[in-house]
């Protein structure tokens, strides 16, 4: 299997993913029925994402001819992949760079997150059964020459205990954060609130916090942020909400709200479900200075970095934590 018959597989895999064919369909209604936070509006988001960012031939041949991977490989190794379930596919792209680079993919997938990337994977073994050997999935990760591991600061130490012997990508919790002029059009805000809503803000590219000007009128975000109304109607996300609202009442904390997010003055990048941060700043490089370096940030979004609505749009290019998978992987 060379480079250009991998990279044609992958491509039908996003023109696959784009259709509705009713296995495909049928897939997607299995995880929203295993997994509650993964309803129909987002598995079809991050799957289409994944199809029209990662999945395009033209997108493949440039970015794997960045990194010279050779036509064929001679000595393929095995690498070990952890992937995480905190949104639909979140590992698919571990997987991409694994199959792209000609080495053998043994997945582990999350619990929470397994129908998808097993019936995609199978798909590929359906259409090429030269793959099957390629794309393996395990319970127990044994005797691979490599390992990328995602997952909580908690496991990340356990990660770090069992794989230190072997070339290794572990990830930890991240979140995103977003700077605001006060300028921002209504456009600009609905956006914004994809950044924030998108899979009820679990993913690390989601906006946990947000950075505002002295004197910011709230009244514009709150009302763009209606766009996601109907989250409030979902019992998981109710029942965060309900639980975090209560505890400001409790503890007289000052909040705002539009029914179905709570807004809190706090310094954590991180915000439970169904919270937005929000910090006062008087100059935008001082935020910078302060975020400088910071290893639980993920992105930033704003007029002057990742555009609003975006965060959850990462090219094929953009990697986790920073890392770069691909070289990482052509250099075992």
């Amino acid at each position: 299997m060379n480079l250009q018959h991998r990279i044609d597989l992958l491509d039908e895999l996003g023109k696959y993913i784009l259709s509705d064919d009713p296995a495909w369909v049928a897939a997607k209604d299995r995880a929203t029925y295993e997994n509650g936070w993964f309803i129909s509006e987002f598995v079809t988001d991050a799957s289409q994402n994944i199809a029209k960012e990662f999945l395009v031939k033209e997108k493949l041949i440039s970015w794997s001819n960045r990194y010279q991977i050779k036509n064929t490989i001679e000595h393929s190794k095995k690498i070990g992949i952890v992937m995480a379930g905190n949104i639909p596919l979140v590992g698919f792209h571990d997987f991409l760079c694994v199959f792209i680079s000609g080495h053998k993919a043994i997945m582990k997938p999350s619990s929470k997150d397994s129908v998808l990337i097993r019936h995609l994977v199978e798909k590929i073994n359906e259409w090429e059964p030269e793959t099957v050997s390629y794309t393996l999935f395990a319970e127990m990760l044994k005797d691979c020459d490599a390992y990328i591991a995602t997952g909580s600061n908690n496991s990340s130490r356990y990660f770090e205990y069992y794989f230190s012997r072997f070339p290794n990508i572990i990830r930890r919790n991240r979140t995103s954060i977003a700077i605001l002029k006060g300028t921002e059009t209504k456009k600009e805000l609905e956006l914004l609130a994809d950044d924030v809503y998108n899979y009820f803000g679990l993913g690390c590219r989601n906006v946990t916090k947000v950075y505002i000007p002295q004197h910011y009128d709230f009244l514009p975000l709150l009302d763009a942020f209606n766009k996601y109304e109907h989250l409030a109607d979902h019992h998981k996300y109710k029942n965060n909400y309900d639980y975090n609202l209560a505890l400001h009442i409790l503890n007289k904390v000052i909040y705002m709200t539009n029914g179905s997010i709570i807004l809190v003055e706090d310094k954590n990048l991180f915000s439970p479900i169904s919270q937005l941060n929000y910090e006062y700043y008087t100059s935008e490089s001082l935020v910078m200075e302060t975020l400088k370096n910071n290893d639980e940030l993920q992105c930033i979004v704003g007029s002057a970095h990742i555009p609003f609505g975006a965060a959850q749009c990462p090219d094929v290019s953009e990697y986790a934590d920073g890392i770069d998978t691909m070289s990482f992987l052509t250099s075992l």
